[in-house]
């Protein structure tokens, strides 16, 4: 039976939140030794962007320490005391941006979600990854509450130190696992991969990732959809909520879509969007009346507090002259989808079908997820526009989109074979038995 992990093995610091704690903390971590066990809680669904409200830091000879970034003026101490050590992540790419914000970058990490994936684990969150390597059960209830709130709870705060107090711990049984498995190498190029990870910037097109912008037809409508998106995202920036606060995505998709007339037909419209939206949830469980009646109430209060400011990107949008109209879609850049492969290229469907069940089952094998054997999106572009089949040609094409070496080796034999057409001496054939 697990050990329940609910307290720190040291008393709960006292969180860091000025200047001169900062510079204190920092000396402790300088003077500690080995990896420092790193992570970052936000309030992803509260605030605007994606802030770290609290850092979580653990080495040993140092203890936990617990920093309050909006109390600090200059990070300066952390980020010099941080830059040499490795860092143990959990998730790292969900809490590298927000690091980066504060001038925290890591030279070197170990990414223990990352590695339980390669090591073939069937769950690899925290708790689950934390019991099968120490048989420790670790509490995650507080993991969505609002970090942005100020004082933290102190049961918050509890949580918190134990998410990285047995990292390093974690890291050093993973890393035996890893090796025993002959992974070992495999993990040290995905993590030097992540060293470079920036979240992608969707810039001018970001209001294109609205929900529901599919049903957007028209480059009349989508220029509304932009004008409409580009005020919420003011507003949300002002108040420092999520733009979802302000209003929800398939109230901007209905405001853009309507046949409005006069600034007084954007409550029904929104009204009737929130109320599609909570009862068009078939084979869900659906939001309560009274859940559903307060996000009508939100968004109608929205919209009438700042009739003119919505009504004003309504007509901008309309009066926007014709070449200067957004696409309702944007031209198809890389390879069609894969459903589409067999209507546009029957061979190329036939390649892809190919090495996809191969990968498949030489990642069953494996125990590790297809999708960190090689990204799919790769296997597409290699695959519709095929370099010369050769071993050279191949494994360029892979690196050129970023596969590493591990994934270069399992991958370019299989693409080779399926460049050269069916084989069925080859259909059970696994990398290695190239």
């Amino acid at each position: 039976m697990p050990t329940p992990l609910n307290t720190p093995a040291e008393p709960l610091p006292e969180v860091v939140a000025d200047d001169a704690a900062l510079v204190e903390a920092a000396e402790r971590l300088a003077a500690g030794t080995g990896p420092v066990a790193v992570d970052a809680e936000r309030a992803a669904g509260y605030r605007y962007g994606n802030a770290a409200y609290l850092v979580q830091l653990r080495r040993t000879g140092a203890g936990t320490v617990l920093v309050d970034p909006t109390g600090l003026t200059d990070t300066t101490p952390l980020a010099e005391a941080l830059d040499g050590p490795e860092w143990v992540l959990h998730a790292a790419t969900q809490d590298l941006p927000c690091l980066a914000e504060l001038g925290l970058r890591p030279r070197k990490l170990f990414d223990t979600e990352l590695g339980a994936r390669l090591a073939g684990l069937p769950r690899v969150g925290l708790a689950a990854v934390v019991e099968h390597y120490l048989d420790l059960t670790l509490a995650k209830e507080h993991s969505a509450v609002d970090w942005s709130t100020r004082p933290l709870p102190t049961d918050w705060l509890l949580y918190a130190a134990l998410d990285v107090e047995v990292l390093v711990e974690l890291r050093a049984a993973m890393a035996e696992d890893l090796a025993r498995l002959g992974r070992g190498e495999w993990a040290r190029q995905e993590f030097d991969h992540l060293l470079d990870f920036r979240p992608k910037d969707h810039g001018e097109d970001a209001w294109r990732r609205t929900s529901g912008s599919h049903r957007v037809r028209r480059p009349r409508q989508a220029a509304v959809l932009r004008e409409l998106w580009q005020v919420r995202d003011a507003m949300a920036r002002e108040r420092d909520v999520t733009p979802s606060k302000v209003v929800t995505d398939d109230v901007l998709v209905a405001l853009a879509t309507a046949p409005l007339v006069e600034p007084a037909d954007m409550a029904p419209v929104a009204r009737f969007a929130v109320a599609a939206k909570n009862g068009g949830r078939r084979g869900q469980q659906r939001r309560s009346s009274g859940s559903a009646e307060r996000r009508v109430q939100r968004a109608l209060a929205t919209l009438n507090g700042h009739r003119e400011r919505w009504w004003e990107a309504v007509e901008r949008g309309r009066a926007l002259p014709e070449e200067e109209l957004p696409p309702a879609r944007l031209p198809a850049t890389g390879p069609p989808p894969a459903k589409a492969w067999a209507d546009r290229d029957p061979e190329a469907a036939e390649r892809l079908t190919r090495a996809r069940e191969e990968l498949g089952r030489h990642a069953e094998s494996l125990g590790v997820p297809l999708e960190n054997l090689l990204t799919p999106s790769v296997l597409r572009e290699v695959l519709w526009c095929p370099p010369q089949a050769t071993d050279e040609a191949v494994d360029a094409a892979l690196a050129e989109r970023g596969a590493r070496p591990w994934q270069r080796d399992a991958a370019v034999p299989v693409i080779l074979r399926a460049l050269a057409g069916p084989s069925g001496s080859d259909e059970d054939r696994t990398p290695e038995d190239a």
